[in-house]
């Protein structure tokens, strides 16, 4: 196949950005979108011209770091798969495809298409682990659960952080991912003990850091490289309230 790509450049979280233009020939449907990039970038790097800046780490669709938003939609025009996932036959031969970076401002670019998610991070560390002792492997794996509730603990925790949800959001909100977080551990015994500090910390920050509100349109959902339900929404409002008036 050949394309035509046109490419959001951006020499650093200041300078003004705009959209490249290059053309890409002999692309076989077989290879990645991210290999395709690769190519891109051995023919910019034999005309001695500088490479696409773009992350990437697993190409297995397991670490979330391939975000980019493509032809107006995260990770591009397939359903349930990172971009290192999705594959150019989802492309025709002679298409224009438009490359940007997440657009949010929690989400500074770094470079050309590449961000910096440390407010993932930062919303991690506010509350997004268990630290009481439940003793050893064996003993921690003994505490009976319920079954759906498992189930849906393992949902729940399935969320890369890839930050598409906040791509596909209007208002650039970070819920679906919080609630993801926080739900995984609300629903387990090992969670409860900390429970009202860990979503009250957790909401504070995303709150803190530039994250918009959820107006319940489900673009997040809709969009989730993992399935993981807008339910874990509803369920982090009910431990944020239950929090606020305990």
């Amino acid at each position: 196949m050949d394309l035509t790509l046109k490419i959001w450049r951006q020499e650093n979280p200041k300078a003004k950005g705009k959209f490249e233009t290059y053309k890409v020939t002999g692309i076989s449907t077989e290879c990645s979108f991210l290999e395709m990039l690769d190519i891109l970038n051995e023919t910019l790097i034999d005309k001695v011209q500088l490479p696409i800046n773009f992350d990437h780490d697993c190409r297995e669709g397991i670490c979330g770091m391939c975000s980019l938003y493509i032809n107006g939609r995260p990770h591009g025009p397939d359903d349930e798969v990172t971009t290192c996932q999705l594959h150019m036959r989802k492309f025709k031969d002679g298409d224009t495809i438009v490359i940007e970076p997440w657009r949010s401002k929690a989400f500074p670019v770094i470079k050309d298409l590449m961000i910096n998610r440390n407010a993932f991070d930062e919303i991690i560390q506010a509350g997004g682990y268990v630290s009481v002792t439940t003793g050893g492997i064996p003993d921690a794996n003994s505490i009976p659960i319920n079954r759906a509730d498992a189930e849906l603990a393992m949902d729940a925790a399935a969320c890369i952080g890839c930050g598409a949800c906040v791509a596909a959001c209007k208002n650039a909100s970070a819920m679906l991912f919080v609630a993801a977080k926080v739900s995984q551990f609300a629903l387990l015994p090992q969670g409860k003990m900390e429970a009202q500090a860990r979503v009250e910390a957790m909401v504070a920050k995303m709150d803190e850091l530039g994250f918009g509100n959820c107006t319940n349109t489900y673009a997040c959902e809709a969009e989730c490289p993992k399935q993981i339900s807008a339910d874990n929404i509803a369920r982090m409002n009910r431990e944020f309230f239950c929090a606020k008036v305990s």
